[in-house]
């Protein structure tokens, strides 16, 4: 257990970004039109794998804490349209790939990727095999709401070629599950692992979170050791974010019933030791995982990469993110896709790739966002070996050395020449460390979730 010092407690009052990529999504600028992501996509080499993410921009239910791009369709019209025009998308990406390795990694996120019907979540997963050329051994993840997963969906995901289940579970304090309009007992959030793994997907995480209404360490940590019960292969520990400036549903959630930043540290202490205690292994700020997992197998092996997703085993350097508001990464910048469906159809009517908003990359930027993703990932970085890798001087980022530096005093992290090595137990505050390399002033409008 790390105590909240007063200087730690002025570093997790911080606002800051979660550095799922650099710079972050505040940067980007519009787009005007596609042309861009296409000179983007021509560059890609035929050894070049593909990771592909499919936003799925619907729930069953809304739940006031989501942070997401999702919304109720209020029956499957909606959803059926959406299904037709992303096969019109996948289209348009595919066209414009030149020859490439195939993808190795898919991720389907929301919303609920499990409001689709299972027919049609089968012929999505054919479409993206057909079109992007699926490799042999490929990761295929999709995240899950257990409280609305139907037997039948569940137990015929092996069988559509999926790898790894991930499933918001957040608490299952009955009390916090009603001030966030998220009932689900623990009966059914087992009965969907189950049906799950008896369709063949051995590979189940869960999302947990924190700092909901309610919450205190002790039901945290109890909902932590009932999770456990259902033996996840990965957990992953999320503060919640209250922004109700964005997701004006979490105004459903009043500010007064939130806990403090000492609670929070206080919730994420007693989440991080019952895990801990039950043998999972710390991956970056808030992931956990079995020590047999390929998770930790990459954080041994310091191939551990962030992106848009969290933390991830994915060595892709090319990601074509399909659906309303999905990102694409290449590496000479990023391309996000029009967030509201009515837009993002109607670039595809014009037979557009429906990007709206992008992000070209200088060399500064990646140097900066490799030396972030290290110490998001290792908690630690020898910033002058990144700085000679990238081709430039060992000193190029004296600026964020000396900036951490002066860290050390509040005991975040301890600096020895170019090495930096984020504090023993203090893992959780990693990207208040790496801000100290962040020199992409925020916007003006820019309004970050809490450090903690």
């Amino acid at each position: 257990m790390t105590a909240l010092t007063e200087s730690l407690l002025v570093h997790a009052s911080r606002n800051l970004p979660r550095y799922t990529s650099y710079p972050t999504a505040l940067a980007f600028q519009p787009a005007p039109d596609d042309a861009l992501t296409r000179d983007w996509l021509g560059a890609i080499r035929p050894t070049d794998a593909l990771s592909i993410y499919v936003h799925v921009p619907f729930c069953e239910r809304l739940c006031w804490y989501c942070g997401c791009h999702t919304s109720v369709p209020n029956g499957y019209d909606r959803i059926a349209d959406f299904l037709g025009r992303l096969a019109r998308e996948m289209d348009l990406w595919s066209a414009a790939l030149p020859p490439h390795a195939g993808a190795a990694h898919v991720h389907f996120g929301g919303g609920s990727p499990n409001s689709l019907a299972t027919a049609d979540f089968t012929d999505l997963m054919a479409t993206i095999g057909r079109r992007f050329r699926l490799r042999p051994g490929a990761e295929v993840a999709v995240e899950l709401d257990p409280g609305h997963l139907d037997p039948d969906f569940a137990r015929g995901l092996g069988a559509a070629g999926v790898t790894r289940a991930s499933l918001g579970v957040q608490t299952f304090d009955p009390e916090v599950q009603r001030r966030v309009n998220r009932i689900q007992p623990f009966e059914r959030v087992q009965a969907a692992v189950d049906d799950i793994r008896r369709g063949g997907v051995e590979a189940i995480n869960f999302d947990m979170m924190y700092g909901l209404p309610g919450q205190t360490p002790d039901n945290v940590a109890a909902s932590l050791t009932t999770a456990l019960s259902l033996v996840p292969d990965r957990v992953a520990l999320f503060g919640y974010a209250h922004v109700p400036w964005m997701k004006r549903h979490q105004a459903m959630i009043p500010a007064e019933d939130l806990a403090d930043v000492a609670g929070r540290w206080s919730q994420a202490e007693a989440a991080e030791s019952v895990l801990l205690a039950h043998g999972y292994v710390r991956i970056g700020m808030d992931h956990f995982a079995h020590p047999g997992d390929p998770m930790a197998a990459q954080l041994t092996d310091g191939r551990l990469r962030r992106n848009f997703q969290g933390y991830t085993d994915d060595p892709a350097a090319v990601l074509i993110g399909l659906g309303p508001s999905a990102i694409s990464a290449c590496p000479e910048g990023y391309a996000q896709n029009a967030s509201r469906v009515d837009q993002w159809a109607a670039a595809l009517e014009r037979g557009r790739l429906p990007v709206s908003r992008q992000l070209a990359t200088t060399g500064e930027d990646r140097l900066r966002g490799a030396v972030i993703e290290r110490l998001m990932c290792d908690l630690e970085v020898d910033v002058g070996s990144v700085c000679l890798a990238h081709g430039c001087a060992a000193g190029a980022l004296d600026d964020g050395l000396n900036m951490a530096r002066a860290l050390m005093a509040d005991g975040l992290c301890a600096v020895s020449a170019r090495q930096i090595r984020v504090s023993p137990g203090l893992s959780r505050l990693a990207r208040v460390v790496a801000a100290c390399f962040d020199q992409r002033p925020a916007p003006p409008s820019a309004r970050y979730s809490l450090a903690i």
